[in-house]
């Protein structure tokens, strides 16, 4: 991870990024503010527009982090200038959300709807059908990764696709590998 922790961050004009001595980073930019604290060991330096990280000492622990901390604060900039997106397709015949508001009322099989609240911050909405896979299509968004990915994967999980028919929730684009149903009988009775 040490390679990714070098390599500085660009940041953009219309963002900005504020540290304390605790390392909480703040970042503001056009979509919104976003906060979190990274290990104190690190030092953030700002010059030039590029922010870079470094490290006390090359043990495990520190160059582990030293990645994962530059990551973050990267996908923090890119939340508050372009957001991210999650787009997932609803497959089955019969299976289809309703937006209610803010909130999507997911048709999917079973005997209630399942209703999902959107928490602050993110934006669920329905795209409409793809004609080239007969899916229905729910987009998440919002500009804090983890929440964007941890809520398109509870949708998922609410049912999620099956190998038989291929029904259910997925991702865009995600394959699922389809099994044979049964064979059938083979031969006549056995005496």
């Amino acid at each position: 991870m040490s390679r990714i922790g070098r390599a500085p961050i660009t940041v953009p004009q219309a963002v900005q990024v504020n540290w304390t001595e605790n390392n909480f980073v703040t970042v503001k930019g056009p979509k919104g503010e976003l906060t979190r604290q990274i290990d104190p060991a690190l030092q953030l330096k700002l010059e030039d527009g590029s922010l870079t990280l470094s490290r006390p000492s090359d043990s495990k622990e520190h160059r582990s982090k030293h990645g994962l901390y530059r990551t973050l604060i990267n996908n923090m900039i890119v939340g508050v200038t372009s957001g991210f997106t999650k787009m997932l397709e609803i497959h089955g015949v019969g299976y289809r959300a309703v937006q209610q508001g803010k909130d999507l009322i997911f048709l999917v099989g079973y005997s209630h709807p399942v209703q999902v609240s959107a928490p602050e911050g993110i934006t669920l909405k329905i795209e409409g059908n793809d004609p080239a896979t007969k899916a229905s299509r729910v987009s998440v968004s919002g500009i804090d990764k983890q929440e964007v990915g941890q809520l398109a994967a509870n949708i998922r999980r609410i049912r999620k696709p099956e190998p038989y028919k291929g029904k259910g929730i997925r991702y865009a684009g995600e394959v699922v590998r389809r099994k044979a149903g049964k064979a059938g009988k083979v031969g006549g009775k056995k005496k």
